[in-house]
């Protein structure tokens, strides 16, 4: 392993900003006695996740202690991660994926399963959609199914969950940890708080302030299944947020505010990736069939730009200074993930079964199509493009969720990086991706970035190629008078590093100066083959990613990865 010590490439901007005082919660220096209840189970939830403190996982590049490797179900070691990095064991997942229990889906639940356990993934979430037929019978008709696949197939572990039509906004995933009780959780909050409704017509989908507040009390809901413990634990996850511009700013920043330990975070890049691979030999679409334009129910301060993606990512995550920003500057924790979508994928042939899912609620097994490949589908399988990584302290259900909660997370498409690990550390304190560093103010921070480059061809049978990584750094401002922002103008790539001829595993120590103010930091990086300036001109980001055309966006050609933030306070 290498151990460079570089400075990025910085352009010098000044900042003003008023002082934001650390959180109680979050500084260790205020004793358990001196905070209220909400104060003091906050801070017990950052110390469990291990996002609060001194680092609970230690960086193994320094030479600090790690975590042994846990085993599956039947004594084997995840296949994706071979040795801890970073005192993590990064287990690889997709929390977006329908099966023949979705009206537009077709596959069975095994066939899914092991796709994605052929293409690498440790973990997978089965998110079939609400309709009035899945309401009704399909919580239950699969679960059968998820616990065959379970048995079968042990070192992918199999989440149930569903597609939240989420009422006055768009879908989401929300699922829960396996137990007893995950049917019968996972049912009564679809017939209550599905915007579809038991009688499938929809009048929860409306925008109006009452299915808001709807979609605020089914969060509610799952909180308080977790907190009496008829299921162990449960998440939710926007989907596709900017799709149809219908997911306003306030409504994130609702369900985020009403269940903090449930919505945790949305997908940073959609899937359907495939879509926009040009006809004849493609959908000819939009990369996450993002090819819409504003509706009747569409936030109208969200600008046209806003219905594309971007290197095939979400405008939301994708636009630095924008609206993932907006809610960091804000010290939320928001995280964001990578998913399939998978429904029916790209040259497939196979054909669905009968067509009886109106009265049975889902449709028979695939069958052979002697007709060809189906050229017009736009999905991958789980785990062939899109991979969420999820730093897990074992191989188990409860890890992973821990994980995606603490936002021990980043994502990538095309396999373009081998592994990531970066940390903060300051005053003699390290912490990871999600993290909450607090060290006295005048500290010297830095950021330590460790990347191993792909060394395998990907599922499209070429190894890709690592261009540059880009740190973005913003200012944490505290809470927002303006619950529909949409702007973090103090957010800006502060440096990038060439990546190019890198090979194997190489060390950036980036030093940031002195800590002045309340920060975090995320990072993204490309093969470069696709860069602008972007949305806010180049003195945020003089080299982002560009909008993909529709019609003509073949995901293998622009290839990204994206990390979750860490936030850093003076005390």
């Amino acid at each position: 392993m290498s151990h460079d010590h570089e400075q990025p490439h910085d352009h010098p901007h000044s900042h003003s900003h008023e002082p934001v005082e650390v959180p109680d919660a979050m500084n260790l220096e205020v004793p358990d006695g001196a905070l209220a209840p909400r104060q003091l189970d906050r801070r017990r939830f950052l110390q469990s996740a291990g996002v609060l403190g001194a680092g609970t996982a230690a960086l193994s590049a320094f030479g600090l202690a790690g975590a042994s490797p846990a085993l599956a179900a039947d004594g084997s070691v995840p296949r994706s991660d071979p040795a801890p990095l970073g005192g993590f064991r990064w287990l690889s997942g997709d929390h977006h994926i329908h099966t023949q229990f979705s009206p537009d889906g077709i596959y069975r639940v095994i066939d899914q399963v092991q796709h994605a356990n052929a293409y690498g993934l440790d973990w997978m979430v089965i998110t079939d959609h609400g309709t009035a037929q899945h309401t009704r019978i399909g919580v239950e008709k699969v679960n059968p199914d998820i616990k065959a696949a379970r048995a079968l197939i042990k070192d992918t572990l199999v989440f149930q969950g569903l597609e939240w039509n989420i009422p006055a906004a768009e879908h989401g995933t929300v699922f829960v940890h396996p137990g007893a009780n995950e049917v019968a959780v996972l049912k009564q909050f679809e017939v209550d708080y599905d915007g579809s409704g038991p009688d499938g017509t929809g009048a929860r989908s409306k925008s109006t302030p009452a299915n808001e507040a709807l979609a605020r009390t089914g969060l509610t809901y799952l909180a308080s299944a977790v907190d009496s413990k008829r299921v162990q634990d449960a998440l939710m996850f926007a989907n596709h947020p900017a799709r149809k511009g219908i997911d306003s700013p306030h409504e994130i920043r609702g369900w985020r505010d009403t269940a903090p330990s449930i919505a945790v975070g949305m997908e940073g890049a959609p899937g359907h990736q495939a879509a926009g691979i040009p006809a004849p030999i493609g959908p000819g679409s939009g990369r996450g069939y993002y090819d819409n334009s504003p509706g009747s129910s569409s936030f109208a301060g969200y600008p046209l730009e806003s219905y594309r993606t971007y290197g095939g990512f979400d405008w939301m995550t994708s636009t630095v200074g924008g609206l993932w920003d907006s809610l960091l500057a804000e010290g939320k924790p928001w995280w964001i993930t990578a998913n399939s979508d998978s429904h029916q994928v790209y040259a497939e042939t196979a054909q669905r079964g009968d067509q009886n899912f109106t009265t049975q609620g889902f449709y028979g097994g695939p069958m052979y199509d002697p007709s060809g490949p189906k050229l017009d589908n736009g999905d991958f399988w789980p785990g062939y493009y899109s991979r969420t990584h999820v730093g897990s302290t074992d191989f188990s259900y409860a890890a992973v969720m821990a994980g995606l909660r603490a936002g021990r997370v980043w994502v990538d498409h095309g396999g373009l990086i081998g592994a990531l690990d970066v940390h903060v550390r300051a005053a003699g304190k390290s912490v990871p991706l999600g993290g909450v560093l607090v060290a006295p103010r005048g500290s010297k921070v830095e950021v330590v970035t460790t990347i191993t480059t792909a060394t395998r061809p990907n599922w499209s049978e070429f190894v890709p190629k690592l261009a540059k990584v880009d740190l973005i750094k913003g200012n944490i401002t505290g809470p927002t008078q303006d619950t529909d922002n949409f702007r973090a103008p103090g957010t800006r790539v502060y440096g990038s590093f060439d990546a190019r001829g890198i090979t194997g595993t190489k060390t950036v120590v980036t030093q940031l100066g002195n800590l002045s103010g309340p920060i975090y930091l995320r990072m993204r990086g490309s093969d470069g083959a696709r860069l602008g300036t972007g949305l806010y001109g180049a003195s945020v980001d003089p080299a982002g990613p560009v909008q993909d055309v529709v019609g003509d966006a073949d995901p293998w050609k622009d290839l990204w990865f994206y990390t979750n933030p860490i936030f850093v306070y003076p005390s």
